[in-house]
Formats: structure tokens, C-alpha cells, sequence
């Protein structure tokens, strides 16, 4: 085999590693995201199961639940959604 084809070996490899690791990334943002989501349900719902059982109204339960939802899904929306807009203005330059 020539030089040529060594190097391009090594740098065939190379892109598989970068991509390998790119979709490992992926997969991390995906649990993180996932996460947040079921962290955000149960905090605000043992809340919500706590202050509704203080008071006798069973509704703040599932209110609590929805309320981190939308709290969840309102930081994932700030932490990722910031990071991609980043992104896009700087390739547009």
C-alpha cells in the first residue's frame, strides 16, 4: 500500500471517531432532555401532592405536575434552543 492510502486510512478513520463522538453527544443532550422532563414532573408534583394534601384539594397534584412540565420544557427550550440560534447567526456572517 502507498503512503497515500495509509493516510487516507488514518483520516477515514478519523472521521468515523468524529462522528462516533458527535453521536454520543447527541444521545447525552437526548437523556439530558429526557430527564429534565421526568425531574421536572415529579419535583413539582410531590409539591403540588404535598401542599394539596395539606389543604385537602386533590387538583394541585396534577396542577403541579403540568406547572413542571412547563418549566422543564421552558429551560430546555432556553439551554438548547440558545444554543443552536448561536450557531445559525454565526454561520449567516
Amino acid at each position: 500500500m502507498s503512503i497515500n492510502g495509509k493516510a487516507a486510512m488514518r483520516q477515514q478513520a478519523r472521521g468515523d471517531d468524529t462522528d462516533r463522538q458527535a453521536r454520543a453527544l447527541g444521545l447525552s443532550a437526548g437523556w439530558n432532555v429526557f430527564s429534565y422532563l421526568i425531574a421536572g414532573m415529579a419535583a413539582y408534583g410531590a409539591i403540588g401532592w404535598l401542599i394539596g394534601r395539606a389543604v385537602h384539594v386533590a387538583i394541585l397534584f396534577p396542577l403541579g405536575m403540568l406547572l413542571g412540565l412547563g418549566i422543564s420544557l421552558g429551560y430546555i427550550i432556553h439551554r438548547y434552543g440558545r444554543a443552536a440560534s448561536h450557531t445559525q447567526e454565526g454561520s449567516d456572517r
